[in-house]
């Protein structure tokens, strides 16, 4: 007995094709639908466009590259699923946040591009949500690629790595932590500050 004709077959598993392609690029309705997770991404979301001046908090191990230098970050670019943040440190426009939402969670990425605009060895290194954390802050621990890409540069001791953003009304903060390091950076947001420049590698 013949159920469907060849053209509303052709439909069922063209339908049936899309529904799993658009579960892998994470599309649809496959992406984090945790409510802590929502919150906590369309808090900084709601930032898109501006600025703002930082100061190291915690830092148990300070060094050149931070001591004494103005800090920014920028909510430079935003979509429903992704957040461009750069974080300029000085005349350092390397470094730039990336978070996005997946089927299963947030990811946080770190994009480090060089002046002209090649990525450094060190990037893309960052962590995915294990938890649903709490709308003010998501916690990051270093995915299997941070873990090999760090073995392979020689700095296995960042193998442990966490990293944690939080917002709240009236400030953001960047944490790293392991064991026996503690780095943090708070932003403070009640007081916008004119956008910097495009982070190497982009452009305004």
């Amino acid at each position: 007995m013949k159920l469907f004709s060849n053209s509303k077959l052709s439909a069922i598993v063209f339908l049936v094709a899309s529904s799993f392609t658009n579960v892998a690029l994470g599309q649809g309705n496959s992406l984090v639908s945790v409510q802590s997770q929502e919150s906590f991404f369309n808090s900084i979301k709601g930032l898109c466009g501006k600025a703002f001046a930082g100061k190291i908090a915690v830092d148990n191990a300070p060094s050149d590259a931070f001591n004494n230098k103005v800090l920014k970050m920028h909510v430079r670019q935003c979509s429903d699923t992704q957040l461009l943040v750069p974080f300029h440190v000085g005349n350092d426009a390397s470094r730039t946040w990336v978070i996005t939402k997946t089927a299963s969670g947030l990811t946080l990425k770190h994009d480090h591009r060089h002046k002209d605009g090649s990525e450094d060895v060190l990037t893309q290194y960052g962590g995915h949500t294990v938890e649903a954390g709490w709308p003010q802050v998501q916690s990051f621990p270093a995915d299997a690629f941070t873990k090999q890409l760090f073995v392979d540069q020689g700095i296995p001791q960042s193998i442990g790595n966490t990293w944690q953003i939080f917002i709240y009304p009236d400030k953001f903060s960047y944490r790293l932590i392991r064991q026996g390091r503690e780095f943090r950076v708070d932003f403070d947001l009640t007081k916008p500050i004119a956008p910097p420049p495009a982070p190497w590698g982009y452009q305004d």
